[in-house]
């Protein structure tokens, strides 16, 4: 599978001012993967290290503070020289340990002629407590589940080749458009994670595809118990399994009491945090004004919840394939799809997409490009626009606005239409 971070690990290889690096994100996004491919195929050789499968390794880390003595060792236990420049050290599950996390900062401050990569499940949950890793010592790269266009690339190459063409204003053909909204389809039903595209391109299976999102899903919520520290699991757990009927009820923001009777935002502000630092769930926040700086307006107690992958949400919500590939309007339409277009904006732009809420309603996405600020619209069908969003641009006059749809691409005044599986080139396409 092609995964477009690789561009953000060749960057870093050649950077003169690189370090050590630390490769976050949620469990089964292919971290292990990448890490391996990208030393097989831009190093003369790699060595792997696995803290969780490798008990004794980290004695190495907890005796020796050298990283030249760190090294010796780790060489000796794979009966190779480890060659600055030329080998990649590649440390995986490296949240097992903390004395080689911190070992880091040694490798950047005495030692950065080594190239070392790290990863680990859950890590962001360890980056984020205070003093937890070495500040200003390490890179770090975020690492999500499949976009639409990797999907694409991986199980239509043919397809991905039309698609990844596609220019500003470009009319696209019915025979490309119908065929890109078929595996639109699809991948609302996949995902992104790397397991079940795999699976799909081998067994074309959904079945198989049910039965390995329903692991993950245990998975997940055992690593809730396994790794959560001082923050209760139980809380974890209930807005994890929270999510769906939270999306279900369209909420103008996310409601404590619906998880349980009486609750409050201080028994879940650390469930929820935990979780967003796991990489597990996307927060977008509700702004007081819809103004450039979008942060400085954020209102820190009004947000929405959406699940890291878009497949694992429909299969969370039950949803039947037949109501998705038979063009149906069904329950949950709406909360699914505009989780598949927070996902794909995701990291898009250098800050994160916000919502808006007045009298007049709800604007589901506001982006900020430069100075200026996009409202967007998303609809799961080929309905046209509602009150609200041409209530705000009659308002606002914003020079541009976007709604994505099922509809092919369209401009009328300042709203273009974009074809819901060209989310993920937005920023190209304004």
């Amino acid at each position: 599978m092609k995964r477009s971070v690789l561009q953000k690990l060749i960057a870093w290889k050649s950077d003169p001012d690189r370090k050590p690096c630390i490769i976050k994100g949620a469990r089964q996004v292919g971290k292990t993967w990448l890490m391996k491919e990208f030393g097989e195929n831009y190093y003369d050789s790699f060595v792997y290290f696995n803290f969780d499968e490798e008990d004794a390794l980290s004695s190495i880390f907890e005796t020796n503070k050298n990283p030249e003595r760190i090294i010796e060792l780790l060489g000796l236990l794979k009966d190779r020289k480890i060659l600055p420049g030329e080998t990649l050290v590649i440390f995986d599950e490296i949240q097992e340990c903390s004395a080689a996390l911190n070992a880091l900062k040694y490798f950047r401050e005495q030692a950065n002629e080594y190239h070392i990569l790290a990863a680990g499940s859950l890590l962001g949950t360890l980056l984020a407590k205070p003093k937890s890793y070495p500040v200003g010592m390490v890179n770090l790269i975020d690492l999500f589940p499949l976009s639409f266009d990797e999907f694409l690339a991986a199980v239509d190459e043919p397809l991905y080749e039309f698609y990844s063409q596609i220019k500003k204003a470009q009319p696209i053909e019915e025979i490309f458009h119908s065929r890109l909204l078929e595996a639109y389809s699809y991948y609302l039903i996949m995902g992104g994670l790397p397991e079940c595209v795999a699976s799909w391109i081998k067994h074309k299976d959904p079945q198989r595809i049910r039965k390995i999102q329903n692991e993950l899903v245990s998975i997940y919520e055992n690593d809730f118990a396994k790794h959560n520290g001082k923050v209760n699991s139980g809380r974890i757990l209930m807005v994890f399994r929270g999510i769906v009927s939270q999306l279900a009820k369209s909420n103008e923001k996310f409601i404590y009491g619906s998880l349980k009777t009486g609750g409050r935002a201080r028994e879940f502000k650390e469930a929820i945090e935990w979780l967003v630092s796991a990489g597990m769930i996307n927060r977008l926040h509700c702004v007081t004004k819809p103004e450039h700086p979008l942060p400085a307006f954020d209102d820190l107690g009004h947000f929405k919840l959406f699940l890291f992958d878009t497949g694992l949400l429909k299969h969370m919500a039950g949803i039947d394939n037949a109501a998705i590939l038979l063009k149906s309007d069904y329950q949950f339409k709406g909360p699914l799809t505009e989780n598949f277009v927070l996902q794909q904006l995701r990291g898009q732009f250098d800050v994160a997409p916000r919502f808006y809420a007045d009298r007049s309603g709800e604007i589901d996405f506001l982006i900020q490009n430069g100075t200026e600020i996009i409202p967007v619209e998303v609809k799961g069908g080929e309905d046209k626009s509602a009150a609200s969003f041409k209530a705000y641009i009659k308002r606002r006059e914003p020079a541009n606005a976007i709604r994505f749809s099922k509809r092919g691409f369209s401009k009328d005044g300042a709203i273009t239409n974009l074809p819901l599986y060209l989310a993920g080139m937005t920023r190209e396409l304004i």
